[in-house]
């Protein structure tokens, strides 16, 4: 994994490119990577209209952030399909909902990953 590590034991589970929909506002491109123990991203672009102005004036490399989801915290993992938009929506133990878009892709592999302890 690129800029993460491991803890001892865990296993990676499964990591695709897609983008995620954090609980308050915004859209970002990045790696999401599945472990038996969390959910990792790496957002690398931030796909939102703010962001999308903001790469215009700026020149940026490397990553927007990370985020990193225990998943002892998560409540309910849902998946919604449609022809344009594979989703997986985790709610976690505070209520928030985290969507993992992978557009016209597959999400199956990620949602089940993502179910796995």
């Amino acid at each position: 994994m690129a800029k993460f590590n491991l803890d001892p034991g865990e296993k990676e589970l499964h990591n695709q490119t897609l983008f995620y929909e954090p609980p308050k506002a915004g859209k970002y491109n990045g790696k999401l990577i599945i472990t038996d123990k969390r959910l990792l991203f790496d957002a690398k672009i931030n796909m939102s209209a703010s962001g999308m102005l903001e790469e215009v004036f700026f020149i940026k490399s490397g990553s927007e952030g990370f985020i990193e989801i225990p998943k002892n915290r998560i409540a309910n993992t849902e998946v919604q399909k449609s022809t344009f938009a594979k989703k997986v929506i985790v709610t976690t133990d505070d209520g928030n909902k985290h969507t993992f878009n992978s557009g016209m892709l597959n999400i199956d592999k990620a949602a089940d990953a993502i179910k796995t302890k």
